[in-house]
């Protein structure tokens, strides 16, 4: 996930071709602001420009009536359109509400520190030549390539002989990249119930990339836990579904993806707790134009409303996204 520009830029100098139109426009958190409004006050249209500054842009979104905060964010590319999120959080609406920074003095090793962004560069590489799978940004899934999988064993140990450290990092670490670095790494611990909490504790960390971390590590816990039940891995839902408030794109789309995760065999505590406080935020998501996007929140959607998996997916497949939607706010 980039920024805006960002995405444009790299774009740009991968191709060395002229920047991508607008192809779909995402637009979330809207309750009482319509979205005419937001794309009126923004000045972008598929097809248009991209524009030359995010700022800017931003700033033209809060303009409009009730509209407290606005963020604006790309993900390159639909096609050879760049995709665009528009996040609005309203005057009194809900959002997430995130801890102090922390103000401790643990810090990690530079040893580690380095190693993990060899860890990121060999990732990196990996995926260009077509050998990573779906997300090992935070680790804990093993791929065919050597020098990824001898890091995440160095991860391991690490994570077995000073998991204390890990933990005292995680929650009390003054900088936010090695609190980040700590949310990844304390997910290849071995003593895995021991670090839930930990994780559910950097969910509600002032750092947006600390969370999105914690939510990969969490996430990979969870598949271990419903392959080991035995381990008695509980994983609640409570800070995942707060965080499909947030007007951060990162925090929504993680915490959709963890949440099928923990559905995916029956969870009525976080199916309710979804029905509760979720369902308005995952009907916007739903719905949205970019469809690799939408799917996660409609599957969970259709879970909410009691909908057999099976007819979610030919739902999904017809393109009859309303009445599955519809079924889940009634």
């Amino acid at each position: 996930m980039k920024l805006l520009l960002a995405a444009v830029a790299g774009v740009c100098a991968a191709a060395a071709q002229a920047p991508p139109r607008i192809g779909d426009i995402n637009i979330y958190g809207l309750h009482r602001v319509r979205a005419n409004r937001v794309l009126a006050a923004a000045g972008l249209r598929p097809g248009g420009a991209l524009p030359a500054s995010k700022a800017e842009l931003e700033l033209a979104i809060e303009r409009v009536s009730d509209v407290l905060m606005a963020r604006v964010e790309g993900v390159c590319c639909d096609g050879s359109d760049a995709v665009v999120f528009i996040g609005i959080a309203e005057r009194g609406g809900a959002q997430p509400a995130f801890l102090s920074p922390p103000a401790g003095s643990a810090r990690l090793p530079d040893e580690l520190i380095g190693t993990y962004n060899s860890f990121l560069d060999a990732v990196a590489r990996a995926a260009v030549e077509g050998r990573a799978g779906e997300d090992f940004t935070a680790g804990h899934s093993e791929m065919d390539d050597p020098a990824v999988r001898a890091i995440q064993q160095r991860f391991e140990v690490f994570a077995a002989e000073h998991l204390d450290w890990l933990r005292d990092v995680l929650r009390s670490g003054p900088e936010p990249e090695e609190r980040a670095m700590a949310a990844a790494i304390i997910g290849y611990a071995s003593a895995k119930a021991k670090v839930v909490d930990d994780l559910q504790s950097a969910l509600q960390d002032s750092d947006e990339e600390v969370r999105a971390n914690a939510l990969r590590s969490l996430n990979a816990i969870a598949v271990y836990a419903a392959k080991h039940p035995e381990a008695g891995i509980r994983i609640s839902a409570t800070w995942m579904v707060e965080l499909l408030n947030s007007i951060a794109l990162n925090d929504r789309l993680g915490a959709a993806n963890a949440l099928v995760i923990l559905t995916d065999k029956a969870n009525p505590q976080a199916l309710a707790l979804i029905r509760e406080r979720g369902r308005a935020a995952l009907a916007e998501m739903a719905r949205w134009k970019t469809l690799r996007y939408a799917l996660p929140p409609f599957l969970l959607l259709g879970r909410v409303a009691g909908i057999p998996e099976e007819q979610i997916h030919q739902a999904w497949e017809k393109g009859d996204r309303e009445t599955v939607i519809r079924r889940a706010l009634r």
